[in-house]
C-alpha cells in the first residue's frame, strides 16, 4: 500500500509544487460561487455590508450596546463588530466546509493521480478572497467615519498568518476525520455556532466578570479577533511575545494536522 510523507518538508514543498492548481482551483471555486447569479461577484461586496449594517442595528439600536463604557459611538462600536465578524468569518468558512473536502471531490480519490492535500490550501484561498473584500470594505468605512487610517494596519498580515496555519491544520485533519465518520460535519457546524458567542465579536474581554475571561483566552480565535482590533483600529502594535508563542501552536497544528491526513488517506479509497 502506497505511503505518504508527512514531513514539514513535505507540507511546504507540495503547496509551492502545486501552486499553479491551487490558483486556478480557487479562481474557479470563487468564480464559479456566483456563476449565473445576476449580481454575480457584487454578492461577495454585498454580503458583509449587510451582515455589518443588521448586527450593528440589532446590537447598538436595539439592544444599546457600547463598545467601551461611556462610549456613545455607534462608528466605534460597528467598527470594532466588522473587525471581529472578517476574522470569525474567515475561520468558519474554511472549518465548516473541511470536512467534506473529501466526500465532495471522490472522483479526484479513485480516478485520478491527484494531490489531495492540496484541497484545504483551496478552501483557504477562496475564504480568503472573501476575507479581503470584508476588509476592503472595513478600511472604506474607516475612512469615510473616522477620517483616516492606522499606519499599524500594515502589520494585519502577520496577525492572520498564524490564524491560517492553524485553519490549514484543522481542515487537513476535519477533511480526513470526515471520510471516516460522517457526523462530523454536523458536530463542525455547532461548535463554529457555539465559538461565535464564545468568542470577543459582540463584546470586548473585558465586558466578561475576571472568573469568567479564562474561557475567552482559552479561544484560539481571542487573539486573533483582539490583534486585528488593535492593529486596524487602536493604532496598536501586538503583544510580540504572545504572537510569538500563537505562531509556534499554530504550526504545530498545521504540520500534525497535514501528518494525520497524510497517514490516513490511504484508506480513503476503501471507505469512498
Amino acid at each position: 500500500m502506497q505511503s505518504f510523507s508527512y514531513s514539514p518538508r513535505t507540507m511546504l514543498a507540495s503547496a509551492w509544487q502545486h501552486r499553479g492548481l491551487i490558483i486556478a482551483m480557487t479562481r474557479r471555486e470563487i468564480v464559479g460561487r456566483y456563476r449565473g447569479s445576476f449580481l454575480g461577484m457584487f454578492w461577495s461586496l454585498f454580503n458583509p455590508i449587510l451582515m455589518l449594517v443588521i448586527y450593528t442595528f440589532v446590537f447598538s439600536v436595539v439592544f444599546k450596546a457600547r463598545w467601551s463604557a461611556g462610549s456613545e459611538s455607534r462608528t466605534e462600536f460597528a467598527l470594532m463588530l466588522f473587525a471581529g465578524l472578517m476574522v470569525f468569518n474567515f475561520f468558519a468558512e474554511c472549518i465548516n466546509r473541511a470536512p467534506a473536502l473529501i466526500l465532495g471531490n471522490v472522483n479526484y480519490v479513485k480516478k485520478v493521480v491527484f494531490p489531495l492535500e492540496i484541497l484545504p490550501w483551496v478552501t483557504v484561498g477562496s475564504a480568503f478572497f472573501h476575507l479581503l473584500v470584508s476588509l476592503v470594505v472595513w478600511l472604506v468605512a474607516c475612512l469615510v467615519l473616522v477620517g483616516q487610517l492606522q499606519l499599524t494596519s500594515l502589520l494585519l498580515p502577520m496577525i492572520v498568518l498564524p490564524l491560517v496555519l492553524l485553519i490549514l491544520g484543522l481542515a487537513w485533519f476535519l477533511a480526513s476525520l470526515g471520510v471516516y465518520l460522517r457526523d462530523v460535519s454536523q458536530i463542525v457546524g455547532v461548535l463554529t455556532s457555539m465559538l461565535m458567542f464564545l468568542s470577543p465579536i459582540f463584546y470586548p474581554v473585558t465586558a466578561l466578570p475576571e472568573q469568567y475571561r479564562v474561557i475567552l483566552q482559552a479561544n484560539p480565535l481571542t487573539p486573533v479577533v483582539e490583534g486585528v482590533r488593535a492593529v486596524l483600529f487602536l493604532g496598536q502594535q501586538p503583544d510580540w511575545l504572545h504572537w510569538g508563542v500563537y505562531s509556534f501552536a499554530a504550526g504545530l497544528i498545521c504540520w500534525t494536522g497535514f501528518a494525520w491526513f497524510q497517514k490516513t488517506r490511504k484508506g480513503f479509497a476503501d471507505v469512498l
